[in-house]
């Protein structure tokens, strides 16, 4: 009896260790893939070829927006480029074609003004912009982070609908307006900016609205890639960290002084950091759903290091 029961045990204990084994292997094969780690085997993609010769970039005069539209212009991509203030966005456009020999389209729109009477007139500006042209690649940027670290009755609600209309409605309708001429076409990329705050933490207290919405852009992103991928549509969400959600190298907050620890730091080599990431970021394009942007630069840039300050 003893000696079959050892064996039982040894038996059961044999299974469990392999579960486990099993398990751990799914968990690491999963998070590699998270931080594009495989596509380092892989040669980088020719945006152009793959998906068409037009990216459409939400958001392109700083910040993400702004690297991510030069970085398609480098990579032979002609842009339209979207966003409120027409002197910045004449700012990045003649940067792209005095550097690239490409060409550029300009659309002056609010976004925090979607589903109102101007914000259909800018939508129908868009889809006039768009029309007849080979778009392949989609980069819904444009985002809106203030106000920050508050209490959801600090601010008026005018404010958190502001934030609703850019982060949730704008990048729903801007994507509505561009994937019927992708599908037409057979091929297409949608590339979603969304937040760290939504994976790697599970709340985000302060800054509610600000994660809710981007967890909406993660859960889009994913229901997006199964609706699409039959049609030859890339669908990635980047969830990047704030080292990426910058603006001339400052923290975006409504309460400067909470940052005012990191900020010395972080201002000489953020934006840096926030190019490289955009490289390579571009060439995982067609290898992940859900790219953990920031680890897997991280990963790939750890000779970038904060200078002295």
């Amino acid at each position: 009896m003893d000696i079959a029961a050892d064996d039982l045990r040894q038996r059961c204990f044999l299974s469990l260790a392999v579960l486990g084994a099993l398990y751990l292997a799914a968990v690491t094969l999963r998070l590699l893939d998270c931080l594009g780690l495989p596509s380092l085997l892989r040669r980088p993609t020719n945006l152009r070829r793959r998906y068409g010769a037009w990216a459409v970039v939400t958001g392109p005069t700083s910040g993400i927006g702004r690297s991510m539209a030069l970085e398609l212009a480098r990579r032979g991509l002609s842009v339209v480029l979207i966003g409120r203030d027409p002197d910045r966005l004449c700012d990045i456009s003649d940067a792209i074609t005095r550097n690239h020999a490409v060409q550029t389209k300009t659309v002056v729109f609010d976004l925090s003004l979607v589903s109102t009477t101007q914000g259909d007139e800018a939508m129908r500006r868009l889809r006039e912009a768009v029309e007849g042209l080979d778009v392949g690649v989609l980069v819904n940027n444009a985002g809106v982070a203030k106000p920050c670290a508050v209490y959801l009755h600090e601010f008026d609600v005018e404010a958190w609908m502001r934030m609703v209309r850019v982060n949730l409605w704008a990048l729903t309708e801007v994507a509505a307006a561009v994937l019927p001429g992708m599908a037409a076409r057979g091929r297409g990329a949608v590339v979603n900016i969304g937040s760290g705050s939504t994976e790697a933490i599970p709340s985000f207290p302060l800054y509610t609205v600000y994660a809710a919405t981007k967890r909406y852009v993660a859960q889009f992103s994913r229901s997006l890639y199964v609706e699409y991928r039959s049609k030859g549509i890339d669908v990635q969400c980047q969830a990047t960290s704030q080292a990426c959600s910058l603006t001339n190298g400052h923290p975006q907050s409504s309460r400067p002084h909470l940052h005012s620890t990191a900020r010395l730091a972080k201002q000489q080599w953020c934006p840096t950091v926030c190019v490289q990431a955009i490289k390579a970021n571009a060439s995982l394009l067609v290898h992940t759903v859900h790219l953990l942007a920031d680890l897997y630069h991280v990963l790939n840039s750890i000779k970038v290091k904060p200078q002295a300050g």
